[in-house]
C-alpha cells in the first residue's frame, strides 16, 4: 500500500478540521438568522468578550481602528475560530475523539456566550450546541473516512486497521473522502450565503424600515443659514450625512428590530408603568433639530463626532406621562442588545430639549444608528445618553442601578467637552510658504462657540472668522489666514465658549470622561 506522508495527511487533518468546523458555524449561523438574528453564537461570543475588555482595551482599539474596530475584531475572532479548527482536525486524525472534545469546549463557550446576553431563551441556547454536534458529526466522519481509505499516520497514535485495503478499494475510498469534504465546502459555502441572504432579507435597513412614515414635526428645524457655511476645499461638511455618520458602539453586529413587534417600556420610579408601540411613538407631537453629537472616546482632532437633524419625541413629554416620582435622579436606559446607559434626569426634563428620535436628516434612523428608535441628548456624550435600538427608559438613581461603561471605570455624566479642530491642512501637508488658509469645527455644546483662536509655532493667537451657528447645541465652522515662512510648523486652535471660557489647553486622555488639550497639526511650508 502506497503510505501518505505524515505532514500531507496533517494538511488532509487540518483541512477537514476546518470544513467540518466552518459547516457547523455556518448552519448554525443559517438558523441564528432565521430565528434569532439577535443572539448568533458567533456574534454572542464576541459581544461577551468585548464586554470582558478592560476599558483601556477598548480605548486602543477605537484609537488605533477608528469604527473599523468591529471589523477588526471580527477577523481577529475568524482567525481564533480557524486555528481551533485546524487543531480539532489534527487531533481527531491522530487520536479518536480528540478534536471533538475540543469542539465540545467551544461548543460550552458558545453556550455560556448566547446565555450572557440580554433576550437569550432556551431555543437560542440550542445554536451553539447545534453548532457543535454538526461539527463534531462532520469531524468523526472526516477522521473515520480517511482511515478507511488507508490514510493513517503511521506514527502509532491513530487507530490501526484490521488490514491494508486493496489498492482499488483505497482509492476509491480516497475519492469518497475528497469527494465528501468537496460536498462538505459546497454546503457550508451555499449555508454561510444563505445566512447573509436572509439576514439582508429580513434586515431592518431594507423592506421593514422603508415601510416606516416619519410624520410632519409640530416644531420643525430651520434651515441653516447661508453663512453657516464656509466654503473652503478640505472642510468638514456643517452637517454630516448619514451614510458618513460615525458609529462607535458594543454591538458587534447591528441588532434586527423587527418594528412591527418593537414596543418602548418606561418603568421605575414612576406613578404610571407605560408601553408605547412605535406607531404611537409616531403619533406624538414632534421636534426636529439639529444636534451635535460625540464619542467620549474622541481623541482631540478626532473624527468621532458629527452633526445630524434629528426627529423626535421629547423625553420630558414620555416622563410626564408616566410620572416621575421623588428621589429619582437619572434615566437608566437599555437597547435591545443589553447595552445600558444613565443619563441625569435633568438632562432629559431641562430646556435642552432631549429625544427619543426616529428621524435622522429627513429619513427614519439608518439600522447602524439606532432603528427604529434611540435616545439624543444635547451636550452629553453617547456613552451615557444616546443609547440606540432603545427598548426601555427606566426612572431610577445613581445609587440604584449602575450602567455598562460605569461599571469600567468611566464617569456617570460625561458632559461634552469644549473643542476645536483643525481640517485643513491636514498634519503632514506639504503647503507654499506665505499666507495659508486654516479651516476646521469649533463646539461648546450647552452654551455655544463665540471665538476661535490659531497660533503658530506657539507664537501669537491670531482671532478666526466664525460662521453663523445653527444653535448652542451643533458645531460652528471657522477659518483663519496665517503666514508661514519656509520650514516645518505646528498650527494650534482653540476656541472660546459664550460664556467667556477658553477651551482647556492641558492634554488630557479620553478616559474617564472625555480627552482635553489642543489640536496640533504639523505642516512644511516650501
Amino acid at each position: 500500500m502506497h503510505k501518505i506522508p505524515t505532514a500531507r495527511l496533517k494538511r488532509w487533518a487540518a483541512v477537514s478540521g476546518v470544513i467540518a468546523v466552518g459547516g457547523g458555524v455556518a448552519v448554525g449561523e443559517l438558523v441564528a438568522a432565521i430565528f434569532s438574528p439577535s443572539l448568533s453564537p458567533i456574534t454572542a461570543v464576541g459581544g461577551a468578550v468585548i464586554d470582558s475588555f478592560p476599558p483601556g482595551v477598548k480605548d486602543w482599539a477605537v484609537g488605533l481602528f477608528g469604527t473599523a474596530d468591529k471589523l477588526v475584531f471580527i477577523m481577529v475572532l475568524c482567525a481564533v475560530l480557524l486555528g481551533m479548527a485546524v487543531i480539532a482536525g489534527v487531533a481527531e486524525f491522530s487520536r479518536r475523539w480528540a478534536g471533538v472534545a475540543i469542539v465540545a469546549v467551544f461548543g460550552a463557550i458558545g453556550i455560556a456566550g448566547v446565555a450572557s446576553r440580554s433576550g437569550s431563551s432556551a431555543p437560542s441556547l440550542l445554536l451553539p450546541v447545534l453548532d457543535a454536534v454538526l461539527a463534531a458529526v462532520l469531524l468523526t466522519y472526516f477522521s473515520r473516512a480517511a482511515q478507511r481509505s488507508g490514510m493513517a499516520l503511521g506514527d502509532g497514535s491513530a487507530p490501526a486497521v484490521s488490514a491494508a485495503p486493496a489498492p482499488a478499494a483505497a482509492t476509491a475510498a480516497r475519492r469518497k473522502f475528497l469527494g465528501s469534504l468537496a460536498f462538505a465546502t459546497a454546503a457550508g459555502a451555499v449555508a454561510a450565503i444563505a445566512a447573509g441572504t436572509v439576514r439582508s432579507a429580513g434586515a431592518v435597513t431594507t423592506s421593514a424600515r422603508n415601510l416606516i412614515r416619519l410624520p410632519k414635526p409640530a416644531v420643525a428645524a430651520k434651515a441653516p443659514a447661508v453663512s453657516a457655511n464656509i466654503n473652503l476645499p478640505g472642510l468638514t461638511p456643517l452637517v454630516t450625512d448619514n451614510a458618513n455618520f460615525y458609529r462607535i458602539d458594543t454591538a458587534l453586529v447591528v441588532p434586527f428590530v423587527n418594528p412591527d413587534g418593537w414596543k418602548l417600556r418606561i418603568t421605575g420610579m414612576v406613578d404610571h408603568q407605560l408601553e408605547f408601540t412605535l406607531d404611537q411613538i409616531l403619533a406624538m407631537p414632534m421636534i426636529e433639530q439639529y444636534i451635535t453629537i460625540a464619542c467620549v472616546s474622541n481623541e482631540v482632532g478626532g473624527d468621532l463626532i458629527g452633526n445630524a437633524r434629528w426627529l423626535g419625541v421629547p423625553v420630558k413629554s414620555l416622563l410626564a406621562q408616566a410620572g416621575v416620582q421623588p428621589g429619582a435622579n437619572m434615566i437608566f436606559s437599555t437597547s435591545v442588545d443589553g447595552f445600558t446607559a444613565s443619563t441625569p434626569l435633568e438632562a432629559m426634563t431641562d430646556g435642552r430639549a432631549a429625544v427619543l428620535a426616529v428621524g435622522m436628516n429627513g429619513e427614519p434612523l439608518p439600522a447602524e444608528h439606532g432603528f427604529p428608535a434611540r435616545l439624543i441628548v444635547p451636550g452629553l456624550y453617547g456613552f451615557v445618553s444616546a443609547t440606540k435600538w432603545i427598548s426601555e427608559i427606566k426612572v431610577s438613581s445613581f445609587g440604584k442601578d449602575v450602567a455598562y461603561w460605569s461599571t469600567r471605570g468611566w464617569s456617570d455624566h460625561g458632559p461634552i467637552k469644549m473643542s476645536s479642530r483643525i481640517d485643513t491642512p491636514r498634519p503632514g501637508a506639504v503647503v507654499t510658504a506665505g499666507e495659508l488658509v486654516l479651516g476646521g469645527m469649533a463646539w461648546a455644546q450647552g452654551d455655544g462657540v463665540s471665538a476661535v483662536q490659531v497660533r503658530v509655532d506657539g507664537g501669537e493667537w491670531i482671532d478666526a472668522v466664525l460662521a453663523t451657528g445653527i444653535s448652542k447645541n451643533t458645531w460652528v465652522q471657522w477659518r483663519a489666514t496665517v503666514t508661514l515662512a519656509v520650514g516645518a510648523h505646528n498650527v494650534q486652535a482653540r476656541a472660546k465658549n459664550v460664556s467667556g471660557q477658553w477651551q482647556i489647553e492641558a492634554e488630557t486622555p479620553v478616559a474617564p470622561d472625555g480627552s482635553t488639550g489642543l489640536h496640533t497639526v504639523n505642516v512644511t511650508a516650501k
